[in-house]
């Protein structure tokens, strides 16, 4: 059995994805609200980026969790949406952790708020890299399995409610 076959590993990494979105989502609206209340403007937007990606990072775990789990054999679950949300949601999280990284490089920064947005940097960076996993796995899933790879569904062994 490979790795993407395996609705265990996949679940875990979800969740993972999860926990570090919620992380980010929180330190970048404590960033946002900071700059909103003390310079009385809106905050850069490269903080607003990483704020839009936490957020749309929770819509595409609702739908790559939900989907798969309820909608195995319907047209929702077609292995190129589920491949588009991925790569997607990497693409925007490596787009935001490498605009705020180097928005924060050049800036004299102290304080709680500037640890935050470090903070929230390296969180998105770590995002990344959990995107980049399952958007690698779900690429093998949808281009790599020969026969199987043909067919225009996902593969419905992948459904999420068995065997966890």
């Amino acid at each position: 059995m490979a790795i993407y076959d395996s609705p265990k590993f996949i679940l875990g990494v979800r969740a993972l994805q999860g926990f570090l979105t919620i992380i980010t989502l929180g330190l970048t609206a404590y960033v946002v609200d900071w700059w909103s209340g003390y310079w009385h403007a809106s905050a850069p937007s490269q903080v607003n980026f990483l704020l839009f990606c936490s957020i749309w990072a929770i819509i595409a775990l609702i739908y790559l969790i939900v989907v798969p789990w309820k909608f195995s054999h319907t047209q929702a679950h077609h292995k190129f949406a589920i491949l588009g949300f991925e790569a997607i949601t990497m693409f925007f999280w490596f787009a935001g952790f490498i605009a705020l990284a180097v928005f924060l490089g050049d800036r004299v920064c102290f304080g709680n708020v500037c640890s935050a947005a470090k903070a929230a940097a390296a969180f998105g960076a770590f995002e990344w890299i959990a995107w980049t996993i399952t958007t690698v796995l779900a690429a093998l899933h949808a281009f790599g399995r020969g026969s199987a790879g043909s067919s225009r569904h996902a593969d419905p062994k992948l459904n999420m409610a068995e065997g966890t």
